[in-house]
């Protein structure tokens, strides 16, 4: 039976976990994030990969850091395991931790590499218009996702936003690692072509301000990139209102980008550069997520209302 630790902490990794468990590996540790407070009320909070773990019989183990830690180090030699399978964890391993297993230590990375390296691959892939992502899982060297290609399993975008195409490609890089592991023997790693990496730099807050005098299929994109987490927004009436849903309406207008063109039972429409978004779902400061029909029920918005 191989021995893996298993390293990663969002909800991305928790299938790729729970996967190693059904299929009947010898998991001996979980390392994952520290818990950190979250939410209005700061209150202190599991990462998923714990709370499934620890509802799984797993030991779990949250070092502030594992760069030049010698008790991570000797935990981890003395634990001698075949492979790490890391989803996700957040951290970057040095050389001499990637060095421990016996057989290779094995990244799961949401991208086709070279691709959308780094933290953020499913969101710059929908911001930058890709029609197919995938899933990779790669041999792990000390550079930020620059390993040799094991496996890859593709997908089509369409019109997913960031956290649906998160939850399909948690699923498909599931199955690819125990796929991975069970094949490593046969498996010929293919070595990626550094001329054509992309970066995938963490998503901000800031970043999601809406400039709606670009083009409408632009800030579609953004959105959805931006759909759950952090949310594309703009203001209106000095408050913050974050939009979750939108949908391209090609329409020729003169309005200043960011008016309110239309107004329909359950859309509403923002002239932008080139044509305009009609908008579906969103959440105004101080108030919960809605669909805009609820949200036009309870605010007086009129055409000419501007956005920005």
């Amino acid at each position: 039976m191989k021995k893996i630790v298993f390293m990663g902490t969002p909800d991305i990794a928790v299938p790729s976990l729970k996967a190693l468990v059904e299929n009947g590996f010898d998991i001996p540790l979980v390392i994952t994030q520290p818990d950190k407070p979250k939410g209005r009320g700061q209150a202190v909070q599991f990462p998923p990969v714990k709370e499934y773990a620890l509802t799984a019989g797993l030991e779990v183990y949250q070092p502030e850091k594992i760069k030049n830690n010698t008790e991570v180090m000797e935990k981890l030699k003395s634990i001698s395991p075949d492979f790490f399978a890391v989803v996700a964890y957040g951290k970057i391993l040095q050389q001499v931790v990637l060095d421990i297993p016996k057989t290779a230590p094995i990244n799961v990375h949401f991208s086709l590499l070279p691709k959308y390296r780094g933290p953020a691959p499913v969101n710059w892939a929908i911001m930058n218009g890709e029609e197919e992502t995938g899933v990779d899982t790669m041999l792990m060297d000390a550079g930020m996702d620059t390993g040799d290609i094991l496996l890859t399993a593709k997908t089509h975008i369409l019109k997913k936003n960031a956290g649906e195409l998160a939850d399909e490609l948690a699923v498909t890089g599931a199955e690819l690692l125990i796929k991975t592991l069970n094949e490593f023997d046969s498996i010929i790693p293919v070595k990626q072509d550094n001329n054509k990496a992309v970066k995938a730099p963490m998503m901000s807050k800031e970043m999601g301000l809406i400039d709606w005098s670009n083009n409408a299929v632009n800030i579609e994109r953004m959105v959805r990139a931006f759909t759950p987490w952090p949310a594309s927004y703009s203001m209106l009436d000095n408050k913050k209102v974050k939009i979750f849903k939108s949908e391209v309406a090609e329409i020729c207008h003169n309005a200043v980008a960011g008016t309110v063109i239309d107004i329909e039972k359950d859309s509403f429409t923002i002239a932008c550069g080139n044509n305009a978004l009609k908008i579906f779902e969103l959440q105004l400061e101080g108030k919960k997520r809605m669909d805009t029909k609820s949200f036009l029920a309870g605010y007086k918005l009129e055409k000419g209302s501007v956005l920005g």
